[in-house]
């Protein structure tokens, strides 16, 4: 479009310079010098013919001069030909003037735009445009919005080019409330219908996020066109409702509507939002009959697509046949390998990249953490420093990541230290990792402090560290103020419910247990298999059974999680044989069990007394089930023998174990022998403790009989 514009121009000024049946002008005037540098690009010759000359131009020579300097970025030119123009017109041109404006605001300083607008004698419409179109390009759009009101308020009419100037900006701010009074103002000036105006407000109205506007506007346009859709579709993604984006863009198809490539990746961004496989086959039929199988925007989309809905070898088919890879397409497939699990291919593919940037890094250092393989992790990133200059804020949240998990406190700190010397510390992301690391090493003040630093930009992930991190440490309390703190500023996540109610499961919080449960009720939050877990877990150890068994059955779809805190939590609560009938069931389901769930059914057998069956279950562990006895099953079976009596069965079971007892153990089995006579055990408890603490020695008696 800008091409054409200008060859209309030069038509115009060709026609101006040599007008039908005059003569041409002298080969050696100044104005044809100009004009023939200008025709072959040589811009310096053509501004020192005009620094020459004390005698003004023609129009046209002027606007070609100011059309080739806007177009090369050169600022001091334009300040050149504007002077010439003010110093020898004496009544110097309003249009030449705006096309002074607008090279200014094309050479990137607004500030000569506006001076010159302030010392023109006459303004038209023309040049109020040029002023906020220049304010806009700019990347100030307060100002822009302000000199429009300015207008407004003299009587100025706009015209459409300055509306879409405006609603730009609009956009830029996220300013809703300007653009529903500049809606009206199109609507009385009767500028509608206009396809550029009406996209124009679909697009500031899905950047608001108010979709069911943008739709309304986008369903008044008779025909839109290929910008429209993509602006739709975009919208739509951008709001997180990404089935109405693939709806509208099958729409679009339908319609006889030909896509633009980032109308089809925008698309495929969608299916893989919402994991839409079938629709994403749909669409890779769709591009391949729009010739786009040489677009690496939409190729690369597609092959992301494959991956995040888990068909790799499909992504890996077409990264194969792509007749020219760039890094992004490498990238793509490097993290779909590192997502999936299938690092060793990452690494292999990683290490063939012609090239690399910051992304293609970060995609296999993401895929080392995701992993819990923290070594790899700091030794990738020992790499990435060494070979790449390109460290980012996800390389380091992801490197905090790592910290965290190893609760590696020192490491963090520096991570912290060189992110401050290198400004990155602001970036959202980044300051999410930094809390979640402090607050998971235990340091809590400096998560805190964090925290309290980013109240502008702080989002549920933020709230959700500081409140996981009071959880963790036993701050119970805090955790569930932070929790209503919270609630007055945003609305929580899966997660961070999840953590509040292990707070009300810790401290015993019953009826606050309850208000969340119903909170979440009442607001439409999805109950998922993680929420579900952390209410049965928070309702028995409240000591409220009941409703955990009705949590439980209320799902359907149940992982073992779930399964794992019903079990436990019957075990916890006296109902041992219903949690035998839940393991039952559980292996029936084919749900695999885990070291958790046997440690349930062992407490499950103290609980009734089933001695025999708890002997029975620990023996069959690792035969039966795969699972390596840990410590807390040895605890599980002492307790189980020592509780009920079996005092020759838990000395041989002593025997027999593969390290010695804990002290905590020995403890107990003090207790047992104490209450049901074993000498022998008894003392040799009595030593293994005294050993630990001889500042608190214990001396072992057996306790009457009655």
């Amino acid at each position: 479009m800008a091409a054409s514009a200008r060859s209309v121009l030069n038509r115009l000024i060709q026609h101006a310079v040599h007008p039908k049946g005059s003569k041409p002008a002298s080969s050696s005037s100044p104005s044809v010098s100009i004009l023939r540098h200008l025709d072959s690009g040589d811009l310096p010759k053509a501004i020192a013919i005009l620094s020459s000359a004390a005698a003004p131009f023609p129009v046209p020579v002027y606007a070609r001069l100011l059309l080739l300097c806007s177009s090369r970025r050169s600022l001091v030119d334009v300040r050149r030909v504007e002077s010439h123009l003010v110093a020898f017109s004496p009544s110097p041109s309003t249009f030449l003037l705006n096309r002074a404006i607008e090279a200014y605001a094309h050479c990137g300083s607004p500030a000569d735009a506006r001076e010159l607008f302030e010392e023109m004698p006459r303004r038209d419409g023309g040049t109020w445009n040029a002023m906020i179109a220049a304010y806009a390009l700019s990347g100030i759009p307060r100002e822009a919005l302000a000199l429009f009101s300015s207008m407004i308020g003299l009587g100025i009419r706009p015209k459409e080019v300055t509306f879409a100037s405006v609603l730009g900006c609009c956009s830029d701010l996220l300013a809703c409330f300007v653009a529903r009074q500049i809606h009206c103002l199109v609507l009385k000036y009767g500028y509608f219908p206009n396809v550029i105006l009406a996209t124009s407000f679909v697009d500031v109205y899905g950047k608001c996020l108010v979709m069911d506007d943008a739709r309304k506007m986008f369903d008044s346009i008779t025909n839109p066109n290929d910008v429209s859709w993509n602006v739709i579709v975009r919208r739509y993604l951008e709001a997180g409702r990404s089935t109405e984006a693939i709806l509208m863009f099958f729409r679009m198809i339908r319609e006889g509507a030909k896509p633009l490539n980032f109308t089809v990746s925008n698309a495929l961004i969608a299916c893989s939002e919402v994991l839409a496989l079938k629709e994403g086959h749909q669409i890779h039929v769709v591009l391949m009959k729009f010739g786009f199988e040489e677009d690496n925007v939409t190729m690369n989309s597609l092959m992301d697509m494959y991956v995040k809905c888990g068909v790799v070898e499909d992504a890996r088919q077409l990264f194969d046949q792509l007749p020219s890879k760039d890094v992004v397409s490498w990238t793509v497939m490097v993290s779909g390998y590192a997502t999936c699990g299938r690092i060793d291919e990452a690494e292999k593919l990683f290490d063939l990249m012609p090239e690399r940037n910051v992304f293609s890094w970060n995609a296999l250092l993401v895929g080392y953490v995701h992993l819990f393989d923290w070594d790899k992790a700091l030794d990738f990133f020992c790499r990435m420093l060494r070979e790449s200059k390109e460290i980012d804020f996800v390389s380091l949240g992801s490197i905090l990541n790592v910290c965290a998990g190893i609760s590696d406190l020192d490491r963090g700190k520096q991570v912290h230290g060189f992110a401050y010397r290198h400004n990155i510390e602001s970036n959202l992301f980044f300051t999410n990792a930094l809390i979640d690391m402090y607050a998971k090493s235990g340091s809590l003040r400096n998560a805190e402090n964090i925290f309290y630093i980013t109240v502008e930009q702080r989002d549920a992930v933020s709230w959700t560290s500081l409140i996981t991190g009071y959880a963790r440490y036993g701050r119970s309390e805090e955790a569930l103020l932070s929790f209503r703190e919270m609630l007055c500023e945003i609305t929580p996540n899966k997660f961070t419910f999840s953590t509040v109610l292990a707070a009300c499961a810790n401290i015993f919080m019953l009826e606050l247990g309850k208000q969340i449960h119903a909170y979440m009720m009442r607001n439409g939050i999805e109950l998922d298999v993680i929420i579900r877990g952390s209410l049965v877990d928070m309702y028995s150890k409240c000591r409220s059974i009941e409703y955990a068994i009705r949590v439980f059955q209320e799902e359907i779809s149940r992982d073992l999680i779930l399964w794992n805190s019903m079990i436990l939590g019957c075990a916890y609560n006296g109902l041992g044989n219903y949690s035998f009938e839940l393991f039952e069931e559980m292996q029936k389901e084919g749900i695999a069990v885990d070291n958790i769930t046997l440690a349930g059914v062992l407490l499950a057998c103290i609980s009734e007394g089933y001695v025999d069956l708890g002997r029975r279950y620990f023996d069959l562990m690792t035969v039966e089930y795969g699972v390596i006895p840990r410590i807390e099953h040895y605890e599980c079976m002492i307790e189980l023998l020592g509780k009920h009596g079996f005092m020759v069965e838990l000395e041989e079971f002593i025997q027999r174990m593969p390290f010695e007892p804990t002290i905590p153990m020995w403890i107990r089995i003090f207790d047992c022998c104490r209450e049901h006579g074993n000498k022998r055990l008894g003392e040799r408890a009595e030593k293994c403790i005294n050993e630990s603490n001889p500042l608190n020695p214990v001396k072992f008696e057996m306790l009457a009989t009655t």
